[in-house]
């Protein structure tokens, strides 16, 4: 989902005033630092690449005792004093069924993005997101060409990064041992009529 980057509390909240007026809340809304904000719908091919790797990525780990959530749950970043809703996440972590309505401890989280959540995905959210000792993958799949980026961070705590287009086939997901498909990924997704100049 997109995130509205207007905070909509005046004054702080803390954790748990906001997962409590979130319970109630007829819409969604992401937490940084104490302010809320408010989750804008998504597009038809958000959803659809959102929804076409989720699937990809529970036939991949059905067996591995891991599971895929898509952005009905939320993240939470306790160093960074965020939740967050990913639009598709990996948790291999048993503790992780100790929460019902946020995890804490995923393998792999990866935001669809447009050009109007690019920055804050490359920016603020993936700072908070490497306070998660767990993550091992942050992938940011492009909504408008063919284009996946992946941040993996290696032992010694540094990230780098791998970009794909449909010239190298497939896609990986190092932490996962997963191989994709740009047919697959972009299936049934209607991309802008300029989406196959060059990237």
């Amino acid at each position: 989902m997109a995130t509205a980057m207007i905070a909509s509390s005046d004054f702080p909240l803390t954790q748990e005033e906001y997962l409590h007026l979130e319970s109630t809340s007829q819409i969604k809304h992401e937490y940084l630092h104490g302010d809320v904000y408010p989750m804008a719908g998504a597009s038809d091919r958000h959803v659809t690449i959102a929804l076409n790797l989720a699937m990809m990525l529970r036939n991949h780990v059905r067996e591995r005792g891991c599971r895929v959530y898509m952005s009905d749950m939320k993240v939470r970043v306790a160093q960074r004093n965020s939740f967050f809703y990913p639009d598709v996440f990996v948790t291999c972590e048993p503790r992780d069924s100790q929460t019902t309505h946020y995890k804490r401890f995923p393998t792999l989280i990866v935001e669809v993005f447009s050009p109007s959540t690019e920055a804050f995905d490359r920016g603020e959210k993936f700072a908070a997101y490497q306070g998660l000792d767990s993550l091992q993958d942050y992938v940011l799949v492009n909504t408008h060409k063919e284009r996946v980026e992946t941040f993996q961070r290696g032992e010694d705590g540094v990230w780098t990064l791998q970009s794909y287009t449909p010239i190298d086939g497939e896609f990986e997901l190092n932490s996962l041992q997963f191989q994709g498909s740009f047919e697959a990924l972009y299936e049934d997704v209607v991309l802008d009529a300029d989406s196959s100049a060059p990237i």
